[in-house]
C-alpha cells in the first residue's frame, strides 16, 4: 500500500522522485495552477515555456513528465492536466488528476503533489480528494503475477502532499480520512479482481468474515442448510446449479450515540454464466465481477467501522454462483422467497433479482429507517447509461439523497424513475409474478420486481452499477482497468448524512 503524509517544507529542497503540479486548459492556453510557484522559479520561470514545448495543453487525464536537470533536488515534474474550468478547481477534476499523476509515475518511489495547492488555501474535501486520487491511482492487483514483466514499473510507495502546515489538525484529518477510504476502495477492488476459481461463495462469505472481524463487526454466515431452514428460496435457486453452495452473510455495526438504523444489502454473485438461460461466450470472463455490489457493501462496513459513524448498519450479503448444472434452476421454476412471495422464473440470466429478493426481505426485518441496495443488475444500465454512471431509483427523498452523495464522492448517478406501467410488464399468470418483463425498460423492471420486497415504510434506493463496477476499457485518471470500487465512496457519503440528519 502507498503510504501518505503531509509537508510543509520548501519544495525546492525537498528530495523526492517526482513532484505534481496542475496544468489548466484555458482558453488562451494552458496555464501553471497555484502551487507550482516554487518549481516554476527553481527553473527560472520556464516552466511553462518548457511544458508547452512538450505538448501540454492542461486537458483532463493528460500528464506531461519534465527533467529538471539538477534545478531541483526532485529529478522530474510531472504536470496534471485539470481540465478547463471558469472558477475553482472541482474536486473530482483535482481527484482524477491525482490519479492520472500516480499512474504515469510508476518507478518513483517517492512523490509530493502540490495539488492541493490548485485552489490557494486547502479545504479538507479538496485535500481529501488529492489523497484519495493520488492512492487510487497508485492501486496494483498483482496476485497472480509469479514475476513482474520486464518493463513494469511499480506505483509510487510514498506520496506526500503539500500544505501550508503539515501539523494543523484539518489537514491531518483530510488525509487519514483520505487513507482510511482507500483502504476500503482497495479492498472492494481486491475481492472484484480475485479469479472466480478462488472467489466463490463460501470462500467470499470467509473472507468478509475475517475483513468484518478485523474491523470490529459482529459477522453471521448462513450456509446451505442454514439458508434451507430460513426458507431463502431465491438464493438457493440461483446456487443450485453450482457444485459450490451458496452463502448468505450479515453484518453488523453499532456505533456510538446511533439515532438510526440502516440496512444494506449487495448482490454477490461469483460468478454469472446466465445459468440455463446461458450468456454468450464472448466477454463472459468478465462475469466475475457480478459480485460487485456486495464486495462494495463488504468494504463500506469496514469502513463506516473504521471511521467510528455514529449510527447502526445491517448488511446482508447474498452470495451464490450461477452456473448450468443438472440441477440448476430452470426458466418456467416457480420460487418461493423469503417472505412467502412467489415468483416465476422466465430467465435464469436474471439471476440477481432473485438472489437480492431474499436479502432485501430478510433487511427488512430488522425495521430499518432505510434500506440501500447495490447490483450489477441489468445490462439496460449499460444501454441507458453508458459505462461510468449507475442508475439510481427507489423512493423519492432517499434516491434524492442517494445523488447527491454521488456529486460530493465524484462517483457518476443519475436518477431513473419506476413507472407503473413497466411494472405491468412483470405479471405472471402462475404465480405472483415474473422476474423479467418485457425488454424494454429493462433496468426499471429489474428495480420493480426489488420494490415487492421492500416492507412499506421503508426508504430504499436500488444503484445498478453493472458498467461503473469493472472498468473493461482503458485506465483513465484513478480508474484501472478491472474493478473500480464504485460505489464505495458514494455509499460513505450517504452514510454519513444519515448519521448527522436522520
Amino acid at each position: 500500500m502507498t503510504a501518505l503524509t503531509l509537508t510543509d517544507a520548501d519544495l525546492a529542497d525537498l528530495a523526492a522522485d517526482a513532484v505534481v503540479i496542475g496544468v489548466l486548459n484555458g482558453a488562451a492556453g494552458p496555464s501553471l495552477a497555484p502551487g507550482s510557484e516554487a518549481v516554476d522559479a527553481a527553473l527560472g520561470g520556464g516552466l511553462l515555456a518548457a511544458l508547452g514545448a512538450l505538448g501540454a495543453t492542461g486537458a483532463e487525464d493528460e500528464v506531461v513528465k519534465l527533467a529538471t536537470l539538477g534545478a531541483l533536488k526532485t529529478p522530474v515534474v510531472a504536470a496534471a492536466g485539470l481540465g478547463q474550468h471558469t472558477g475553482a478547481v472541482t474536486d473530482e477534476a483535482v481527484r482524477r488528476a491525482a490519479g492520472a499523476a500516480s499512474r504515469a509515475l510508476g518507478g518513483r518511489a517517492t512523490v509530493v503533489s502540490t495539488l492541493a495547492l490548485v485552489n490557494g488555501e486547502p479545504t479538507a474535501d479538496l485535500l481529501q480528494a488529492v489523497g484519495e486520487g493520488s492512492l487510487l491511482g497508485a492501486y496494483e492487483f498483482s496476485v497472480y503475477k509469479s514475476k513482474a514483466a520486464p518493463a513494469h514499473r511499480r506505483p509510487p510507495s510514498a506520496v506526500r502532499l503539500a500544505v501550508p502546515s503539515a501539523k494543523d489538525r484539518g489537514a491531518k484529518t483530510a488525509a487519514k480520512r483520505a487513507s482510511a477510504v482507500v483502504d476500503a476502495v482497495t479492498l472492494c477492488r481486491d475481492l472484484i479482481n480475485t479469479a472466480p476459481n478462488d472467489l466463490y461463495p463460501a470462500s467470499f462469505a470467509a473472507r468478509a468474515d475475517r475483513a468484518g472481524a478485523a474491523a470490529g463487526l459482529t459477522v453471521e454466515v448462513l450456509d446451505e442448510k442454514a439458508l434451507k431452514k430460513g426458507g431463502y428460496g431465491g438464493i438457493l435457486g440461483v446456487g443450485m446449479g453450482s457444485s459450490r453452495p451458496p452463502r448468505l452473510v450479515r453484518m453488523s455495526y453499532k456505533g456510538r450515540g446511533a439515532k438510526t438504523r440502516l440496512a444494506l444489502v449487495g448482490k454477490g454473485i461469483t460468478f454469472d454464466t446466465g445459468g440455463i438461460s446461458i450468456k454468450p461466450a464472448a466477454s463472459m470472463e468478465n462475469m466475475k465481477s457480478d459480485m460487485s455490489g456486495a464486495a462494495a457493501i463488504v468494504s463500506t462496513m469496514t469502513l463506516i467501522a473504521a471511521l467510528k459513524l455514529p449510527i447502526e448498519v445491517v448488511a446482508t450479503v447474498p452470495m451464490a454462483e450461477n452456473m448450468p448444472g443438472g440441477a440448476a434452476y430452470r426458466p418456467a421454476d416457480v420460487l418461493k422467497f423469503r417472505n412467502g412471495t412467489m415468483a416465476e422464473i422466465l430467465n435464469t440470466d436474471a439471476e440477481g433479482r432473485v438472489v437480492l429478493a431474499d436479502a432485501i426481505a430478510r433487511a427488512c426485518e430488522d425495521s430499518p429507517a432505510y434500506l440501500v441496495e447495490t447490483s450489477t443488475l441489468t445490462g439496460a444500465q449499460v444501454v441507458a447509461l453508458g459505462l461510468r454512471t449507475a442508475g439510481v431509483m427507489g423512493s423519492d427523498d432517499l434516491r434524492e439523497r442517494v445523488l447527491a452523495a454521488g456529486r460530493r464522492s465524484g462517483e457518476g448517478m443519475w436518477g431513473m424513475p419506476l413507472p407503473p406501467e413497466v411494472r405491468t410488464g412483470l405479471d405472471s399468470t402462475v404465480a405472483d409474478f415474473a422476474n423479467v418483463g418485457d425488454r424494454s425498460g429493462g433496468m426499471l423492471a429489474g428495480g420493480h420486481f426489488l420494490s415487492e420486497f421492500v416492507t412499506d415504510g421503508i426508504q430504499w434506493a436500488h444503484i445498478d452499477i453493472a458498467g461503473p463496477a469493472y472498468n473493461t476499457g482503458s485506465p483513465w485518471g484513478y480508474t484501472h482497468k478491472g474493478g473500480t470500487g464504485v460505489p464505495v465512496r458514494t455509499l460513505l457519503e450517504l452514510i454519513e448524512d444519515i448519521a448527522e440528519n436522520g
